[in-house]
């Protein structure tokens, strides 16, 4: 009998023939949504959360009085994982339950690589959302960890109760075999970083001079490929950053409640829960506020989510392309961790200026989330539609295939990466 990676720990041709097996069906998610109905207070959290405090997002009274009529959600709030949508198909048929029974490469290690998002309309206040999830790629691949390696791309559609197609997320788990990926001491050496007071001021007067371009519009004859974005300044990191995320953001697919609701959802997953120093459970999911568990995990302190750095991509394009614009495209992988005391420095370049679909005036940009090491922790790629004095205001983009519904376009997603 073959062996399987449930068996091994290893990526055999068995396991990854069943994962593919289940690529396009759609899987309702494990958490209900953060938010069911979001509201302009859900619009402010989300952007707060992030840093952003730009009142298209924040002040109803000025959204208004924008291009867009009223408030309108910040980007990062299409997607997120548990952070809107409600399933479109909530009961998997008995077949597909059987399919996706399990994890096919289960004892394989997997880390969240990189993501890619699209945006197609926005979200108006208080809409109910509705998501298709679905595995849309397993692509064999090498991996500097291991010889082998299976990129797992899973896409998160999105519509609203009017049935206005809004954006997808899709997001890269590697998958490696967890005991070459444990061979490596990548980040050993790393020195957390203590500020001295002349530092922190120096940091302040950055953020001082820090504004969102708001309503002057940037006209696209104006921008010139070279041109730079930012920059933006994200840090010193602390916990309370990571707080102040949660509110906003949720506590994420593994549900992570207090108290009660904590000992309810221990007897759910009780292998997500760990003796803390005092010997009492909690979630593996603190690496990223506790330090002894960061350490123990191989960290030399706590860190952050890469989808964090993925909206200070999002804030730096934003702020820089101001109110009458449209953020249609935004990737990004995460290459580094961003430790607690980390300052980073989110950048970007134009590199292209053109007509995109139906000619509508566009540009490309190139993206860099960089620590105060000089290591690019989070590189990424842009698209943006701005408005042009020649061809008039910004017309949103067509969902791919010229998908009507989310099964449509799930299926085109889906088709997308199969040419990879």
């Amino acid at each position: 009998m073959a062996e399987t990676a449930s068996q091994t720990g290893q990526i055999t041709d068995e396991g990854l023939a069943r994962l593919r097996a289940t690529i396009g069906i759609p899987v309702p998610n494990p958490q209900p949504p953060h938010y069911t109905r979001p509201n302009e207070d859900a619009f402010r959290h989300v952007a707060e959360s992030y840093g952003d405090a730009n009142p298209l997002w924040t002040d109803p009274e000025y959204a208004a009085k924008s291009v867009w009529g009223g408030s309108i959600a910040p980007p990062a709030l299409i997607g997120g994982d548990t952070l809107i949508g409600e399933d479109e198909v909530p009961v998997l048929s008995d077949e597909e339950r059987e399919l996706t029974r399990g994890d096919p490469l289960r004892g394989v290690h997997a880390f969240y690589a990189s993501s890619a998002r699209e945006w197609w309309a926005p979200l108006r206040a208080d809409h109910r959302v509705f998501r298709r999830s679905a595995l849309v790629a397993a692509l064999d691949k090498g991996s500097e960890f291991a010889e082998r390696a299976v990129h797992e791309w899973s896409a998160q559609v999105y519509r609203d109760d009017d049935g206005t197609i809004l954006g997808g997320q899709y997001r890269n788990m590697i998958r490696t075999e967890r005991s070459k990926a444990r061979g490596r001491k990548k980040y050993a050496a790393v020195e957390p970083k203590t500020w001295s007071p002349e530092e922190i001021a120096e940091i302040d007067s950055r953020y001082a001079r820090e504004v969102p371009r708001g309503a002057e519009p940037r006209w696209w004859e104006d921008v010139t490929e070279g041109d730079a974005l930012g920059p933006l300044t994200k840090g010193p990191l602390t916990v309370t950053d990571m707080v102040c995320w949660h509110v906003g953001m949720g506590t994420g697919m593994y549900g992570v409640l207090p108290l009660r609701l904590a000992w309810h959802n221990r007897r759910r997953i009780p292998r997500f829960y760990t003796p803390d120093a005092n010997g009492v459970p909690d979630v593996r999911q603190r690496v990223h506020w506790e330090p002894d568990a960061a350490r123990n995990a191989g960290n030399p302190t706590t860190y952050d989510y890469g989808r964090m750095r993925e909206t200070w991509l999002i804030h730096l394009c934003t702020d820089w392309m101001g109110d009458d614009a449209w953020l249609w495209k935004l990737d990004c992988e995460f290459r580094l961790f961003n430790y607690v005391g980390d300052l980073h420095t989110i950048s970007g370049t134009v590199t292209r200026k053109y007509l995109a679909d139906g000619g509508r005036p566009a540009v490309d940009v190139e993206l860099a989330a960089t620590s105060h090491r000089g290591e690019v922790t989070a590189p990424g790629h842009a698209t943006m539609l701005l408005p042009s004095r020649d061809r008039g205001p910004v017309r949103l983009p067509c969902p791919p295939g010229g998908a009507t519904d989310l099964t449509e376009l799930l299926a085109a997603v889906s088709a997308r990466f199969a040419e990879h």
